[in-house]
């Protein structure tokens, strides 16, 4: 499990290093994010929630039965909309809330 970051989709606007708990991200100095090292993500998902971008991919591996699914999401005023993007193709789940647990 871990997250990847997307330089060409990333704009540099710091909101991922401020949210991630294990401080693990940094804005490098051409102001792009990157994971200090991958292996020590927690898995929170915080700074996948928090990217407005869609540069932050978080991978569910097959050890969580994720067999490589791919998840991110996308913000819309109120909306969540979380997209599992599978091999055998692409799910969305929204939700109403950031702090509401209601999906349609």
């Amino acid at each position: 499990m871990s997250i990847r970051i997307d330089r060409q989709r990333c704009v540099g606007c710091g909101k991922c290093a401020e949210i991630c708990p294990g401080n693990l991200i940094i804005i490098n100095e051409n102001k792009k994010a990157f994971i200090r090292d991958p292996r020590d993500c927690w898995g929170c998902a915080a700074c996948v929630k928090e990217c407005r971008f869609q540069a932050i991919k978080y991978f569910l591996g097959a050890d969580i039965g994720g067999k490589g699914t791919i998840m991110y999401v996308k913000k819309e005023n109120d909306l969540l909309y979380w997209f599992f993007e599978k091999p055998s193709g692409e799910k969305e789940v929204i939700i109403q809330n950031p702090n509401d647990n209601t999906t349609y």
